[in-house]
Formats: C-alpha cells, structure tokens, sequence
C-alpha cells in the first residue's frame, strides 16, 4: 500500500456517511439538564425557559456560555422521537432528488451506510427507544429493498452496562451481558445476515471488542482521532469511551496491533477514520476534509468517512458536508471523489483481490456436527448459530479439523442435543468482505445458503 512522501498518481477520496441507526429516541428536559451538571457542574432550573436563554447564551456562566450553548443547541436537541418522525425525515433524504442533488465526480449519488443496533438487553428504557430483536434492523431493511440497493445494510453494538440502565454507555461486550451472541445468532438463523462492516457503539472500542472484530468482521470504521482538545469534553476525561488520541490521524485505513488497537500492527481487519458530524465531539473540519484530498493527490488510499444518528434530523449536517467536501475539492482539481457504501470503500481504496464468496458443506453423524469450507474463511472459524426446537438461541465454539476449512461440533449432553435442535446456522466473511450464510435444518437434511 503506498505511503510515501514524494508525489504520485492521484487516488480517489472516497466518501463514506455512516449512521449509527438506532431508531426513535426519547429525551426529558430533566436529561438535558443531567447532562449539563455532568459536563460543566452547572446547577441550574430544568425548565424550557432557563434552556432557552442558554441556547442564547443570556445567563453568565463565568465565560463557558458558548460551550454550553453548543452542547445544547437546537440542532443536537432536536430529536426524533417516533418512527413516523424518523420516516418523514427519511423520505426526505433518501428521496433520489436530494441524494443526486450533489453529485460525486462520477455523476454518482449520495449513499447511506445504516449501521444497525438491535436494542436490547437492557434493563430498563427511559429513552424509550424501540426494544426488541431485528427492531430497526428490519425497518430498514425493508426501507433499502424499496428505495435504493446502493445503501449499505451494517452493524452497530451497543453493550450492556452494569445498571443495566438504557440510558448509561459501557465499554465490555461480556463483563455483565453478553447479548451481542444472541444479536448475531439470531441474524444468522432468522434473517440470513452477518456483518462485514461495523460501527463500535458509544465509538469504543477496547481489547475484548478488538478481538471479537479480529475473529468475525473485517472491515470497521472505528477510528475518531482528531486534533480536539479533549480536555473541553468534561464528561470524557483521560480517554473514557472512544479512545483514540493514539490512533493515525490519516484517512488511510491500517490493520491494528493485536495488543493496542490504536496503533498499525498485523491484524486482520482494517480500520478506517470516521469523524462525527452534526455531534459536539471529534467533528468533522475542513482541515480534516483537506487531509483526505491532500492525501489522495499523493496517491494514498483515501476512506474518508463520518457519521451521525438517525434519530436527529440529519438532513443540516448532510447539506453541511456535501457543501464543504464540493469546496474543497476544487482545490484539488485533479482528485475525484466517490460515494461509496461502505465495503464498497475499502475494497476499492485497498485495491483488495477480488475473490469468490465461501461455500459451506454440512454432515451431521449422530452427534458430531462437521463444517468445511472450500476456501479459508476470514477469521480462524465461522459464527456457530444454534436454534432449539423450544426457541432458545446458542453460539458456541468449533472443534478445529483443519484451521479456516474444516471444523467439528458435538451436539450432546455436554451441549445441545441433536434431537433438540430445530436449524444450526454459520456465517463467516472473507478477506474480500463477502459474506457466506448457511443455515442446515437436521431434521429435512435441508440446507439454505445466502452469499452477499
């Protein structure tokens, strides 16, 4: 991958929107104002009035007026709290007139990578946020098959704190709930579906996280290393959550360390930059967007991606970006850029090797289950789904045959036995980023398989 100092042929930026799709989301005054306590100290009336005169800057705050107006503006407040709100927004912008409003250097349209979140797991739901398994992932799923097969259909986690509050953030994926098992065996047997691409929830990412990616997902767009002082965020001291003040500041994405995530090693998976707009934290400037086209003309593979919620109205940070990356790329007439989905992305940035989707074979011999492959699968084994005649959801790990081909499974006492098991379904990438999903019924011997 080039990375040199001295002038080559000019890439393409290629420009990537993620979305955190997490559905309607619910905030009281009194939150506002929680948050407010939590990032400045301040004690102050939760009333719409006092918030009012702060979005104006109207009371004295001993001179953090503007920061405080920013945390709380308008835009960021203005939350969609119903599905039918979320779906007025999205008619919107997903409408062909507004993404082709701005066309890409090709004459190509705007494309959205939903990264979805299944909601669940939590104890209980002040945000009232839609709860439930395949939730929002099916909402638009759905929305895709009907409006653009452009858009990327990816993944998003949020794991479960200790409260078990719906409201608080958590960084372990296992330490209290580990509900993402349950998440992805349930999108391999009901839905067919793996991820390949993934957005870390609360943007963290932290050893157990990092090697779970490492085995199952090779593409993540993670990255949020900026130039902020992050000493202004009161509530993100000293590297709590998306901790990347270590990470390159380069839109070229880079395989991380096994031991640090944040710095180059020799991993599998790739990570790309994604800075946030239409947020208060790690946001997109220009000299970020200026970077990505200085870089390209330099001939290096250039992801420039960034993201923000569905549950505001996104359509002002859109317009925002759109406007910016057309301005700045007339500064640099000779580098095209392209919206991309986001696979679409890193293949195409990485010049990765095109290559055929897996296929998997199953037989099942009394109570050993065994797997092959007819070629090596991205991490060291496919995703193991279990589905029981009485609804309960597994995931478990192979017996290695022959490591990234061939692996076994005893369906026991020890485990689940045979005669207890409705579908067994596995899921796995390559390192081209297709997905294989096969899902074999012991009881019809019938195999059903999707590759995208």
């Amino acid at each position: 991958m080039p990375d040199t100092d001295h002038k080559m042929t000019p890439s393409t930026v290629h420009i990537v929107h993620c979305i955190d799709t997490e559905g309607p989301l619910y905030e009281p005054i009194d939150a506002t104002f929680k948050r407010i306590h939590d990032i400045f100290g301040l004690e102050l009336p939760a009333n719409t009035a006092t918030l009012r005169k702060l979005q104006r800057r109207e009371i004295d705050l001993g001179g953090i007026e503007k920061d405080v107006s920013k945390v709380i503006s308008p835009e960021l407040l203005s939350y969609n709290d119903t599905w039918d709100q979320i779906d007025e927004m999205l008619s919107s912008i997903m409408s062909n007139a507004y993404r082709s409003a701005v066309p890409d250097s090709f004459g190509g349209s705007w494309i959205y990578n939903w990264h979805c979140l299944d909601f669940v797991g939590f104890e209980t739901n002040p945000r009232r946020r839609d709860a439930g398994f395949h939730k929002i992932f099916d909402h638009y799923r759905d929305l895709i098959s009907r409006t653009s097969a452009d858009d990327g259909l990816h993944y998003h986690h949020h794991p479960i704190p200790f409260s078990g509050e719906g409201n608080h953030s958590a960084t372990h994926y296992f330490a209290h709930n580990p509900i993402i098992f349950q998440i992805l065996a349930r999108r391999v047997v009901d839905r067919m579906w793996f991820p390949c691409v993934n957005r870390p929830g609360f943007h963290t990412t932290r050893p157990d996280s990092h090697w779970l990616m490492e085995q199952f997902i090779p593409f993540d767009y993670a990255n949020q290393s900026t130039d902020e002082d992050y000493a202004v965020q009161k509530d993100l001291p000293a590297g709590r959550f998306g901790d990347w003040r270590r990470a390159p500041k380069s839109w070229r994405p880079y395989h991380p360390d096994h031991d640090d995530y944040q710095i180059e090693g020799n991993c599998r998976r790739w990570i790309g930059r994604c800075l946030n707009i239409g947020s208060r934290v790690r946001v997109m400037t220009d000299k970020d967007i200026c970077l990505a086209f200085q870089e390209a003309q330099d001939g290096r593979p250039v992801v420039l991606s960034f993201t923000h919620h569905d549950f505001r109205d996104m359509k002002p940070a859109i317009d925002d970006i759109r406007s910016r990356i057309v301005r700045i790329a007339k500064q640099f007439p000779s580098v095209p850029f392209r919206y991309c989905e986001a696979r679409d992305a890193m293949r195409r940035a990485l010049n990765l090797e095109p290559q055929n989707p897996i296929e998997f074979s199953f037989s099942l011999d009394g109570d050993r289950l065994e797997v092959s492959s007819n070629a090596e699968t991205y991490g060291p084994q496919p995703f193991l789904a279990l589905l029981t005649k009485d609804g309960k959801y597994f995931h478990d790990n192979f017996d290695f045959q022959v490591p990234r081909r061939c692996w076994s499974y005893h369906l026991d006492e020890q485990t689940v036995p045979a005669e207890r098991i409705k579908a067994i379904g596995v899921a796995s990438s390559d390192s081209y980023g297709n997905v294989s999903v096969a899902r074999f019924e012991p009881d019809t011997d019938s195999i059903h398989t999707e590759t995208f």
